[in-house]
């Protein structure tokens, strides 16, 4: 069944970093990390993103109709290859208890739909007379991968190929499904997604069910809520501050759409080591201050966090930036969370962000997208909030008590947020 997620998700994919290609080895080696240096944050999901079904896969490239690692029921199953604890039809079985054992949970990518490979075989389906030629919708193709036909649910046989792999999924514990192919192809596939909502209520086992890729559409907001616990907002975030800074209107357009059980998805976190080719030490291209902006707008904007980078070669300063407790508190606890404004001030362009705290007090988020340094303050009785506050800015955490007005001094592409709590 759909998991009731209280708060955004937080974890690990391995998209960005290994494409395609991840193995088993790399997945347990940075859960590890997880499991000793970010689970007490509030970091607990694995997910082994797209292709773990192709034994070839090499990096971000898809191979064009490679050959898959399938059963004979039409359902992809792990290539042995890379996850050799998937041998003997074992699937992620053994993968997942791993990963439980160290207290965390486990996750995979799918694409939509019944794979080519199945309706060209003409394979069976399971619990069902029908096969997988009889419920394609051959007309219904991804655009960039080509692994995958569409379902035709209006077939017989179509509820049962969905049902079939679901309760599969559940069999080998898995407890987060990041389904590809769908968040921005309604209404096209919107029946399809319902099937595929009903199959994991139906499942036996609780999972979060995230839908890719963007941007999904705005209008189809009170759907997406209904069918899934979070849906991506944009296409591949990758470290451009031009996809940053693009952010804040995609993130103020979706800001009211945020709360328990669904939740806007700005895609995963860039940071640290994000990609083996990206040069002599492989991070990120976002500086520090662009790093620090990113998690701020993600984490006021209450957007599930995934991080991207390879852990096992994080840094001092990208840990940091990952276990501030004071960051993912709010997180976890700002509500009504909505763009302020947005201005030019001394002609540098600024973005303001509030926060109600459930604990007590306000968050105030405050954004330099400019490409000089400023100073600027920020007026209480614009926010309206009273003044004689105590403040904590939660980067730094330094406090200080505020009568009136916050003064500000951000670098280019900075920000710092404030924590409000009424003397």
């Amino acid at each position: 069944m759909l998991n009731f997620t209280r708060t955004a998700p937080m974890g690990w994919n391995s998209w960005d970093c290994w494409g395609a290609a991840v193995t088993e080895d790399t997945v347990k080696k940075n859960a590890d990390f997880i499991a000793q240096n970010l689970k007490q944050y509030g970091w607990e999901y694995v997910v082994v993103d797209i292709q773990w079904y192709e034994p070839t896969a090499e990096n971000h490239e898809y191979h064009p109709f490679a050959e898959l690692s399938m059963d004979g029921h039409s359902r992809l199953i792990p290539a042995e290859n890379r996850f050799p604890s998937s041998a003997d039809g074992k699937g992620f079985t053994a993968l997942a208890d791993y990963i439980h054992s160290l207290g965390l949970k486990f996750g995979i990518h799918i694409m939509r739909g019944i794979p080519r490979q199945a309706v060209h075989r003409n394979t069976t389906i399971a619990d069902s007379d029908k096969t997988a030629r009889m419920i394609a919708k051959t007309d219904s193709i991804c655009k960039w991968n080509t692994d995958m036909y569409g379902v035709d649910t209006t077939k017989d046989g179509a509820k049962a190929y969905y049902d079939s792999i679901f309760k599969l999924y559940a069999e080998w514990g898995v407890d987060f499904i990041k389904c590809d192919d769908i968040a921005r192809e309604l209404p096209e596939c919107e029946e399809e997604l319902k099937m595929i909502s009903e199959a994991v209520n139906n499942c036996g086992r609780e999972m979060v069910l995230s839908l890719s890729p963007g941007p999904a559409p705005l209008e189809k907001a009170e759907f997406f809520k209904q069918v899934s616990n979070m849906w991506r907002i944009t296409d591949d975030f990758w470290d451009k501050w031009e996809l940053l800074y693009g952010m804040f209107e995609r993130a103020e357009k979706w800001s009211v759409h945020t709360g328990a059980g669904h939740w806007p998805d700005a895609d995963m976190l860039p940071v640290g080591a994000i990609l083996q080719d990206y040069g002599p030490d492989g991070k990120t291209k976002f500086t520090e201050e662009e790093q620090k902006t990113m998690i701020t707008l993600w984490s006021i904007f209450r957007s599930p966090l995934f991080i991207g980078g390879d852990l096992t070669k994080c840094d001092d300063i990208t840990l940091k930036l990952l276990t501030n407790s004071k960051i993912l508190a709010m997180h976890r606890n700002s509500r009504d969370s909505h763009q302020v404004w947005r201005r030019e001030i001394n002609g540098v362009e600024h973005i303001l962000w509030k926060a109600n705290n459930i604990d007590g007090g306000i968050y105030v988020a405050i954004f330099n997208v400019g490409e000089a340094d400023s100073k600027i303050e920020i007026n209480l009785r614009d926010l309206e909030i009273p003044a004689g506050q105590s403040c904590t800015e939660l980067w730094s955490g330094l406090k200080a008590p505020i009568n009136e007005k916050i003064s500000v001094r951000l670098a280019p592409h900075g920000a710092k947020v404030f924590k409000l709590i009424n003397n």
